[in-house]
């Protein structure tokens, strides 16, 4: 075994945590030299081409492409001379998914590093044999996890045991998520599908009445809170409901699987005959998953509050005109030079251009103005950077955001062009959405949230006149910056933008 190496998930910036393998660039069987492209990683923001850190064999892909997220440092493939066996690729493969998280501290003997075992892609062989197990016929356990499992040998709930029984599957191979490594059924359940296996869906039977219900003390259950309060609202005894959960605890699909069982039709139906609604289930990206985790944190530890201004944008629109005309080649747009407002007010107002640290419990302050720019991608959302944008002149700013623009679409963009920033602004102008809400991308203190321009009535010297006008919204967090401080950076954005050549002094 000494002459296998792995090919690992690398970590692309501090945040990252785990990636999708993408595409493969190569095959099982192809060699390869140092620094020719292996594979297309996807993480939460970016795709990035993974270059081979050496030269080698590519002999068994363990982690395939598009399935599941793999964590930083497990490994990916394993390379090694044609001289070595499949019976000692199995033997390698089989190390790392018993090394467990021990891997990093007491590695396999011979190896040059230690290599994590595959808690998202449990490694399996390049032409698994799989066979199916349940009843339904679509439960198939992969090769890598097949076998008979000694139940003296294995910490594993009962559950577990007698469904890896069932299915015929070594629970010596699987990691245990419970208290001191315990073994459940849900652990199973994802080695097999980390492993590229199925787990069949539960045949529900056909009832012409209910199944008899449970009514014993259901007490010292073991459950979920979120569990417990569904049971006891339909009248559910955990009895009933297997245990799927972690640590042999039942969660609340198995509160609902349960009353489905139990009475014959989900108890949100709202008819006795009514056919559920059919629908798609779609996992989240790992895009999708980042956005959902710190947006959720904003909104949970950053207590938001919002100003509203109209900005008229007459002397705004005749400015970009006059660039555009008289500097051939250059292209300015409205949101370029709402940035460039945005940057200068920031220096203005610097205390409006604030991160903050919350394990330091302090404000950093910041000279530049770092703009985050919002650009919606089909997966999610992400907010490349325009740096010291007001140290930059219009058509650099412009040259910036379109470059960004492109690489955040193409995924090519670097980490430090999207990790950090001091301010951001999110424009959904062009949809024609007048005015919204945006949630502060932390550790940042604020975001402007920027509408349509459109024309409007508005009095102006007593009379009625129509005038471009725009609605921004701004959204602060009240931990650093306060509601006249949020409004003083906002008379300063409009001070800028209804005489712009204030920009250029």
């Amino acid at each position: 075994m000494s002459d296998i190496k792995t090919l690992e998930m690398p970590k692309w910036g501090l945040s990252m945590e785990e990636g999708l393998l993408a595409q493969w660039s190569i095959r099982e069987g192809d060699s390869f030299t140092k620094g020719q492209e292996i594979c297309e990683i996807e993480t939460s923001k970016i795709v990035n081409v993974l270059e081979a850190p050496f030269a080698g064999t590519l002999r068994r892909i363990l982690a395939r492409q598009g399935r599941y997220p793999v964590k930083v440092g497990v490994a990916l493939a394993l390379v090694a001379e044609a001289s070595i066996s499949d019976a000692e690729l199995d033997a390698f493969t089989a190390s790392l998914a018993a090394a467990g998280p021990a891997a990093s501290v007491a590695p396999p003997p011979a190896r040059p590093a230690a290599a994590p075992t595959l808690d998202n892609a449990l490694p399996t062989a390049s032409a698994p044999s799989t066979q199916p197990v349940s009843a339904s016929g679509q439960t198939e356990v992969p090769l890598g996890l097949q076998g008979s499992t000694d139940a003296a040998q294995v910490n594993a709930t009962p559950h577990a045991l007698r469904l890896a029984a069932r299915l015929g599957a070594d629970l010596s191979k699987v990691r245990g998520s419970g208290r001191e490594a315990r073994i459940s059924v849900a652990d199973l359940e994802n080695a097999i599908l980390a492993a590229g296996g199925r787990i069949a869906s539960p045949t529900l039977p056909s009832r012409s009445g209910k199944a008899p219900r449970s009514h014993a003390d259901d007490s010292q259950i073991p459950a979920t809170p979120l569990a417990r309060r569904l049971a006891g609202k339909l009248g559910i005894n955990l009895h009933d409901c297997r245990s799927s959960g972690s640590r042999g605890r039942v969660t609340r699909d198995d509160v609902q699987a349960a009353a489905l069982l139990l009475d014959g039709q989900p108890q949100t139906a709202t008819a006795p005959n009514a056919a559920p609604a059919a629908f798609e289930n779609l996992p989240l990206s790992g895009m999708r998953r980042a956005i959902a985790t710190r947006l959720q944190a904003s909104k949970q530890h950053s207590p938001h509050f919002r100003l509203i201004a109209d900005l008229d944008l007459e002397r705004l629109l005749a400015l970009r005109k006059e660039i555009n005309l008289g500097a051939p080649g250059v292209k300015i747009s409205v949101n370029d030079l709402l940035v460039k407002a945005c940057a200068q007010a920031l220096v203005a107002v610097p205390d409006v251009n604030v991160q903050f640290d919350e394990a330091s419990q302090s404000i950093r302050r910041f000279a530049d103005a770092d703009i985050s720019v919002a650009v919606a991608l089909p997966a999610g959302l992400i907010t490349p950077i325009v740096r010291a944008a007001n140290r930059k002149s219009v058509s650099e700013i412009s040259h910036d955001i379109h470059s960004l623009v492109t690489r955040a679409k193409a995924g090519t963009l670097k980490p430090e062009e999207f990790q950090g920033g001091t301010f951001s602004v999110s424009n959904l102008g062009m949809l024609g959405v007048r005015q919204f809400d945006a949630i502060i991308n932390p550790p940042q203190g604020a975001i402007l949230a920027i509408g349509a321009g459109e024309v409007r009535a508005v009095a102006r010297d007593g009379q009625i006149v129509a005038r471009h006008q725009l609605t921004v919204s701004l959204s602060c967090d009240h931990r650093v910056i306060d509601g006249a401080l949020g409004a003083a950076f906002l008379q300063e954005l409009k001070r800028l933008v209804e005489t712009p050549t204030l920009m250029f002094v």
